[in-house]
């Protein structure tokens, strides 16, 4: 379904960052950054919103 695709990739977004920083201090190496077993276009927008939406927050308080 692709509201499920929207939402992992929302979710998957969201974590992102902690999972990042914890990617380059070493650790959840078994956790990957990006899910590519769930490829598909309402993935990618859901995990570009959700990794974006803290920017969107800091860019929101400049205004």
């Amino acid at each position: 379904m692709w509201w499920q695709d929207l939402l992992w990739g929302a979710w998957n977004g969201l974590t992102a960052w902690i999972v990042l920083i914890a990617h380059v201090f070493g650790a959840m190496e078994q956790y990957p950054f990006f899910d590519t077993a769930r490829g598909s276009n309402w993935y990618d927008l859901g995990f570009l919103a959700g990794a974006g939406s803290p920017l969107f927050g800091m860019f929101r308080r400049w205004r």
